[in-house]
């Protein structure tokens, strides 16, 4: 058995398996930055599934998102009362807004994946695996090259990342998802 797949055991339940460090590191994030650039991936079995590789022009930033959807600022002056509600239910995922904040604060990275690293009452975490594309080392490597290519310019915020096909529905393949592509709307929403 590979120590990747321990690795994935491991962080099936963290809090049972680490116990005490598991909150100390909560409260050790909990007080950081929003948007944190980290050494290592901290779950480094999920990390290399998604394509990351430890050498230069990778980078690893861990994402802190508050949980409870979004919510609107107070609004003064005459509305009806239907129209007065201030949380509104989001239309894309945590994980993907982990990784639209990501992408603004290192606008010359492409967003290549995410995952799930943590949660407590209060925030998600999510580690967003960033791309340099204008790294040497990056434009050398064939099998991450393409990243470089003009097509994938932003793709985080056209939804071409993992979470956000998940979103757009087109996660599914077989039988069933014939409609889903190339998109819902082509084909009238028939695929939900």
């Amino acid at each position: 058995m590979g120590v990747y797949k321990y690795i994935r055991e491991a962080w099936k339940k963290p809090q049972s398996t680490l116990g005490p460090l598991w909150s100390e590191r909560l409260v050790q994030w909990r007080r950081g930055p929003a948007t944190m650039r980290v050494e290592y991936p901290t779950r480094l079995d999920r990390a290399r599934s998604l394509g990351y590789k430890a050498k230069e022009g990778f980078i690893i930033v861990r994402q802190r998102v508050l949980a409870g959807g979004r919510q609107r600022p107070k609004i003064t002056g005459g509305r009806r009362s239907k129209h007065n509600t201030r949380r509104k239910t989001l239309a894309v995922s945590y994980q993907q807004i982990a990784e639209f904040r990501a992408a603004k604060k290192h606008v010359n990275c492409e967003v290549l994946n995410s995952y799930w690293i943590g949660k407590d009452g209060k925030y998600y975490w999510y580690e967003v695996i960033l791309v340099d594309k204008a790294h040497p080392v990056i434009k050398a490597d064939k099998n991450i090259a393409w990243i470089t290519e003009k097509q994938h310019k932003r793709r985080v915020f056209r939804g071409l990342t993992a979470a956000g096909k998940h979103t757009r529905g087109l996660y599914r393949k077989g039988k069933g998802a014939e409609k889903l592509r190339p998109s819902q709307r082509a084909h009238n929403r028939t695929a939900k």
